[in-house]
């Protein structure tokens, strides 16, 4: 099967608008099961394979997504380009709630994850460059489809992996901002880095939901703003991947 992209979509996005003629796929891995489901059909002309990273109904939570299976379920349905679509909190000023960034780099907080497919037995050890976490020629893809689309986005950013699904302490952000992040969330690895070991394009949509703790005039996070936020930011999501698969 000739798969054009494959998106896997977080919190706000369980199911892909627009795309056409679905079939579903429920892919037997060496891992395990994956989130759910892998549902392929068309769009804008193309062929693209769509996962919810939660499940369908949100019932996963970032800790126990099974992202060694999501990934080689969609490499093994013949995706070659993966488009992640993270939601986030933003520590930067300039990456407030609605803002969609395509980050550049990456830290990790995360503990307890399976991080690598050499962790079964028998399996080649791989040690892969991770120096850019994402698939630089994508990343300028997906800017190039975005400001054809119409759509602002911010070039670059560190995005800051941690473990959920707790939001996290003042005292954490300020931590990350002095290591450098400009953005948390919580699925960003170990996703990256397996798609790495796949050698499969990977590059992050990063939709910001809220300033990150102690970051923004909010004294406390409202659940209820960032869907409504997210909401907003994932229906430009479409508008980008269309033109990038058009392109």
């Amino acid at each position: 099967m000739t798969i054009d992209l494959a998106v896997i979509g977080g919190s706000g996005l369980y199911n892909f608008p627009g795309l056409e003629n679905t079939t579903r796929h429920r892919i037997e891995t060496p891992f395990g099961a994956a989130s759910g489901d892998i549902v392929v059909g068309e769009f804008a002309g193309r062929r693209v394979a769509f996962l919810a990273r939660h499940g369908e109904s949100h019932t996963v939570p970032p800790h126990r997504v099974n992202y060694r299976a999501n990934l080689w379920a969609l490499h093994s349905l013949g995706a070659r380009r993966v488009i992640g679509v993270n939601a986030v909190g933003g520590i930067r000023a300039d990456m407030g709630p609605r803002v969609i960034v395509v980050p550049d780099q990456i830290i990790d907080y995360t503990h307890g994850r399976y991080t690598s497919f050499c962790d079964i037995e028998g399996a080649e050890v791989r040690h892969i460059d991770f120096s850019e976490p994402y698939t630089e020629a994508l990343r300028q893809q997906l800017m190039i489809a975005a400001n054809k689309a119409g759509v602002a986005v911010l070039d670059g950013g560190c995005y800051g992996a941690t473990q959920g699904p707790r939001l996290e302490t003042r005292a954490e952000i300020a931590r990350m901002k002095r290591d450098g992040c400009d953005l948390v969330g919580m699925t960003g690895m170990p996703e990256a880095v397996l798609a790495r070991e796949l050698d499969l394009e990977y590059a992050c949509l990063a939709l910001v939901a809220n300033f990150a703790a102690g970051c923004g005039d909010e004294a406390e996070i409202s659940i209820e703003e960032i869907f409504a936020h997210l909401a907003a930011a994932t229906a430009e999501v479409p508008r980008i991947l269309s033109v990038l698969l058009k392109s």
